[in-house]
């Protein structure tokens, strides 16, 4: 694990973006995994920039992200392949087929989980891991107590989760109660990891990811930046 601290977030973000521009530009056929929030605004506004000033090439690459919410159709706004399409997808050259997201209103949740994992493997995994951190230092949903091999399944969301992503939906009651996500042990098959994490707000759950001890009550213990 290598820690790498910038004096703003905006640095931090930079340095992500430019992190994941030359794995693609060395690699186009890179195999992405991606991640949503506030966080990761900032990297995917920097993708597209560069997209734009150096004509950094997507056409070629294939994307996993983390997690969707069950329940939600593609096209809601609070949807994570919503969230992605705005950020990302819908302003570089990406092949919208090779961009992939759970379906969260699929019939049987158990069998698009183990497809998810499939299309993973298919795609000979993940090469580069985008990864934000919650506050309770889980990945993706990866709530307290998720064991550290996991796969990708459903999960119920905490409490904590839900008041923290009640600030996209409105209110707590409005936040979907069950998410699809990648497990941790998906996660930690990728070649190379990058969490990025800024914030004040942050620094007692990073210094614990960094310097506890692995735990499953903290997914991020798991494994960080490599």
């Amino acid at each position: 694990m290598e820690v790498i601290i910038r004096p703003t977030a905006n640095a931090a973000a930079r340095l992500v973006a430019r992190l994941i521009a030359n794995e693609l530009a060395a690699h186009p056929m890179l195999v992405l995994g991606l991640a949503t929030g506030r966080t990761m605004e900032r990297v995917y506004r920097l993708l597209v920039e560069i997209h734009e000033t150096e004509d950094l090439d997507f056409s070629s690459c294939r994307t996993f992200n983390l997690d969707e919410y069950v329940g939600l159709a593609p096209d809601d706004p609070h949807s994570y392949r919503h969230y992605m399409d705005e950020h990302l997808f819908n302003r570089v050259n990406i092949d919208r087929r090779n961009t992939h997201l759970p379906n969260g209103l699929a019939r049987d949740l158990d069998a698009e989980c183990r497809a998810y994992e499939a299309g993973i493997r298919a795609a000979g995994g993940i090469d580069v891991q985008v990864l934000g951190l919650g506050r309770t230092g889980h990945k993706g949903f990866n709530e307290p107590l998720s064991a550290l091999r996991s796969r990708t399944r459903v999960k119920a969301l905490t409490r904590a989760t839900i008041e923290q992503n009640a600030v996209l939906f409105g209110r707590p009651d409005l936040v979907p109660s069950r998410a699809i996500t990648m497990g941790v042990g998906t996660i930690m098959d990728s070649r190379r990891v990058l969490l990025l994490a800024t914030g004040a707000e942050k620094a007692s759950i990073i210094a614990t990811a960094v310097e506890g001890p692995i735990t499953a009550m903290i997914s991020a213990t798991s494994g960080g930046t490599r």
